[in-house]
């Protein structure tokens, strides 16, 4: 039998996660399972089984995919950005545009994905996460040079944790909608970026 490359390999996991993606998008996290993701490829369920242990593993490498395209936006961003606030935090909201699917991923289902993960699966995406933190920590350093280590740490931890929640602020569901309805409860009408912008220009030192 032909040796498959690595580079087939990844085009086949490529294929695995592009797959996953759809599937996310319109059936959520209990829609995705092996079997849904074999009938959207060309794979059978144990050659998938190959790549990847469980359907949450499928997601972390979703969630990796994401975070790697934020990275580049972010590294972007730290060359453009000077010592105003308002533009700083501009940038940097802005380097979220198009990540819905990492903010869903990491707001609504990150528990579950890790616990079902391998460890060097889950090692593989906390590097991804520590690139993030270290661009935002450039960030802040190119706006405000004379920040401290401190100043640094204590942004990144607050910024984290605002990331974690903001995905439900900006999307309802129509079931959602209609339980606001029925108790005459106005939704809060706002975007990614409108929260993130305003959650920057406060925490930014």
């Amino acid at each position: 039998m032909p040796k498959v490359t690595d580079e087939h390999k990844e085009q086949r996991k490529r294929e695995i996660v592009d797959a996953c993606e759809k599937i996310y998008t319109e059936k959520g996290f209990y829609g995705v399972t092996i079997k849904e993701i074999s009938t959207a490829t060309s794979f059978t369920r144990p050659a998938i089984y190959t790549y990847f242990e469980t359907k949450d593993e499928i997601l972390l490498a979703l969630l990796i995919r994401e975070y790697e395209k934020w990275c580049g936006a972010l590294a972007y961003a730290v060359t453009q950005i000077d010592g105003n606030r308002e533009s700083a935090a501009e940038l940097l909201a802005h380097t979220l545009d198009g990540r819905e699917m990492m903010l869903r991923l990491q707001n609504m289902n990150l528990y579950e994905i890790e616990e079902n993960s391998r460890v060097e699966h889950l090692a593989q995406f906390k590097l991804c996460l520590q690139n993030a933190l270290c661009l935002l920590i450039d960030a802040v350093k190119a706006y405000c040079p004379q920040a401290s280590d401190k100043e640094c740490d204590s942004f990144c931890i607050q910024f984290s944790g605002f990331l974690l929640g903001v995905y439900p602020f900006a999307f309802h569901t129509t079931k959602q909608i209609k339980a606001m309805e029925l108790i005459n409860m106005r939704p809060l009408h706002t975007t990614i970026y409108e929260l993130v912008y305003q959650c920057l220009v406060k925490l930014l030192p």
